[in-house]
């Protein structure tokens, strides 16, 4: 900074001192990386100004090539820092596409602060206060005594300097290499204890196997060739063995088989989770337990057990309260004291806490409430690294608490994590999931009577609406003029707007933080519902459909989520565990109490068009849509043909159900379920697999037009960071 430079500016009850590089809080000393610090005072600085992003990367990155995940991860760790949006507060305004604006009011500094850019011989001194005589031999001690001082400050600082710097090699930067670059998808590594090899599992559209293989050396081992998944390859400390989890029909089980190749062994069962990244193991340092996810009962929420390798004993270690989802992604400490874990609060929120081996409290060390995955100690034990949030990107936490800090040189769309013994060398699996929204005109596919065709037609589709990332949940406008849908396109999950056409997406919500998701029109096209958790649990929020601030409906700490509008526009249905399981609840569209509506289960829900019934979904993953009338009554079930985990893309209209199924996940079809018959007829066959856990499947008021949200790029491979410290 020049010395013309402002330095010194307060905002809020914030105070940013340029000079000192310090933030304080109402004059406590806020904590920030530097890299966060120096983006700080460049919006604070030019507050007021759209701060274009490549006008960012030169003014806080000026020498490096970073992605724009480490402007927006910094700008998150700003805002949370700062505590947007507590009580409404505002500080960073993103405008999509472009960059950010700092839009808070700023007070600069006046000449008191200027005074520290003079310098001392420049400033004006104050008459010194006249000194008592004293003895002549007392004159020479005060400089004799300074000189002495002055001799050991200088030799000691020489020598820290010296062993510091001179006697230190430079170390190389760190640089990130491709391990695997195989057809399909390779993920889930796992390093020997020499940090000279690498487990992981292989995707070749076929099946899911544990290989092994050598850095520098293209050949490989492979270990297991069962038809079922073979899940999270984990190296036991001497080397001999490879743990893994295998998927099941009715659950999973931990095996073990020889790292050089050989018979297997069944160490224990485990129970069925809804995802295979929850099956996460990890060993103990003397090799006699394995750390993993499992339940005592098939109703409890899953928590952290140690498996005894020898004999399969298993200690359940913990336990999560009734509002927790479930306790997964276990990692023991190298000196084997601790085991660091995620604590779910939802399916996808959840928070870092350690638990000591020998049992005990759980203590929490993050505060994020946001996606969290794949912990990892460092080979000390003082950090652990994670990944986090919307982008997925690498972080690292002290043991002892405190804020998280990003490592940039690693990038986003990371997962499942693992790091050497020798703590240089990391490695990961990098995604490139691209999901976009489609669009097909039916014609006369829901009119047409007939018998089901094999194969179903395949019809022309275009491209509506698109980027690089996730774009999900399409819903139609009531005139069908606009499309609302969620996407992480700008660094976080918010709602977004577009035409019908697919053009001029707007962003409506900035919560840059945890997910945001499941939009639904209000039947008069002013208002947009829809699920959030920018606090510690998952709550309805409502928004004005031309944007503004969101309206929280939901107070409850239990998990609220997937909204939806009765027809007449008065009621809110959403699905919440705060009975103890997810079930449908209906609460008056202002605000108020809510009223249980399922007892035996219900996640998505949607009124008929002509508001008689109500349709619900009842397990996440599993096939079955349900309905009850709305005036009360018994459930039924209506059908339970789609499946492939695609339990959210379904639509109701006025002669039946459009639904989504496969009997192969890569190859899924949409069909069409008539009330009047019964008969299930074929709408078409799509080119690519469908995502799984969010809505995807809408019909535009006039019936015309189908929407849904499709998988167009899926892959991954493993990368390695070496020369991390």
């Amino acid at each position: 900074m020049s010395q013309q430079a402002k330095h010194l500016y307060e905002f809020g009850r914030f105070r940013l001192n340029a000079r000192e590089r310090l933030l304080q809080r109402d004059g406590a000393t806020v904590s920030l990386t530097p890299k966060a610090f120096d983006l700080l005072f460049v919006l604070v600085s030019r507050h007021g100004h759209l701060l274009e992003k490549e006008e960012l990367f030169k003014a806080v990155w000026p020498d490096s090539f970073v992605e724009e995940s480490n402007l927006s991860s910094n700008v998150a760790l700003i805002r949370k820092v700062l505590g947007e949006g507590e009580n409404g507060l505002k500080f960073i305004e993103t405008v999509p596409k472009r960059g950010y604006r700092f839009v808070a009011e700023v007070r600069e500094a006046s000449s008191a602060s200027d005074d520290d850019f003079i310098s001392e011989e420049a400033k004006p001194q104050a008459a010194a206060p006249p000194l008592a005589s004293a003895p002549p031999a007392s004159r020479w001690v005060r400089p004799v005594v300074f000189l002495a001082a002055s001799v050991i400050v200088g030799v000691a600082g020489w020598a820290v300097w010296r062993i510091a710097f001179r006697s230190s090699p430079t170390l190389p930067p760190p640089q990130v290499v491709p391990f695997t670059s195989f057809l399909g998808s390779e993920m889930q590594p796992s390093f020997s204890p020499d940090g000279n090899q690498l487990a992981f599992v292989w995707d070749d559209a076929n099946n899911q196997d544990i290989y092994v293989k050598q850095l520098g050396n293209e050949s490989l081992l492979r270990l297991t060739t069962d038809r079922a998944a073979d899940l999270w390859p984990c190296w036991s400390p001497d080397g001999r063995s490879i743990a893994f989890t295998r998927e099941l029909a009715n659950g999973a089980a931990l095996y073990l088989i020889p790292s050089l190749g050989g018979a297997e062994r069944r160490i224990t069962p485990l129970s069925a989770v809804a995802n295979v990244d929850h099956y996460q193991i990890s060993w103990s340092p003397d090799g006699e337990w394995i750390a993993v996810q499992d339940k005592s009962a098939p109703a409890e929420p899953a928590g952290i057990f140690l498996v005894a390798r020898a004999t399969g004993e298993k200690r359940k270690l913990t336990a999560p309260p009734a509002a927790a989802h479930a306790d997964r992604s276990p990692a023991i400490s190298p000196d084997g004291k601790t085991v660091a874990f995620v604590r779910f609060s939802s399916s996808a929120v959840g928070d870092l806490y350690l638990v000591p081996t020998a049992g005990g409290e759980a203590r929490r060390l993050t505060f994020d409430n946001t996606g969290i995955s794949s912990p990892v100690w460092t080979p000390g034990g003082h950090e652990i690294l994670f990944l986090r949030g919307d982008t997925k990107g690498l972080w690292r936490v002290s043991a002892a608490g405190g804020t998280p800090t990003a490592v940039e040189a690693a990038g986003r769309n990371l997962t499942s994590l693992s790091i050497s013994r020798q703590g240089n060398r990391l490695a990961w699996t990098q995604t490139s999931n691209d999901q976009n929204i489609w669009q097909m005109e039916l014609a006369e596919a829901a009119s047409t009577r007939g018998q089901k065709q094999s194969p179903p037609p395949s019809k022309p589709t275009r491209l509506l609406i698109s980027s690089t990332r996730v774009d999900v949940s399409p819903e139609f406008s009531p005139d069908g003029k606009r499309i609302v849908f969620a996407s992480n396109r700008s660094g976080s999950n918010e709602i977004w707007v577009a035409d019908s056409t697919g053009e001029r997406p707007v962003q409506l919500t900035a919560f840059q933080r945890g997910g945001t998701g499941s939009p639904r029109w209000s039947p008069d096209g002013r208002q947009i519902v829809f699920d959030a958790r920018p606090t510690d649990s998952a709550d309805i929020y409502v928004i004005s459909a031309e944007g503004g601030q969101a309206r929280r409906l939901t107070t409850d700490p239990a998990e609220d989520v997937v909204p939806s509008w009765s027809r007449d526009g008065n009621w809110i249905y959403f699905s919440s565990k705060r009975s103890g399981s997810p079930q449908i609840w209906r609460m008056p569209a202002a605000g108020g109490a809510a009223t249980q509506i399922t007892a035996q289960g219900g996640v998505d829900s949607m009124e008929s068009p002509d508001g008689q019934f109500l349709y619900y979904t009842k397990v996440r993953y599993a096939p079955g849509i349900w309905r009850k009338p709305v005036a009360g009554g018994e459930e039924s079930l209506v059908l339970d043909h789609h499946r492939a985990g695609y339990w959210r893309y379904w639509a109701v209209v006025e002669q039946g159900i459009y639904f989504a199924t496969a009997e192969q996940p890569e190859q899924p079809l949409i069909e069409f379920f008539r009330f009047a018959t019964g008969e299930v007829m074929p709408v078409t066959m799509l080119a690519k697999e469908l995502g799984r856990a969010t809505s995807g499947l809408a019909v535009s008021p006039d019936g015309r037009w189908l929407i849904w949200s499709q998988l167009d790029q899926q892959g991954s491979d493993i990368l390695l960071l070496e020369n991390f410290r």
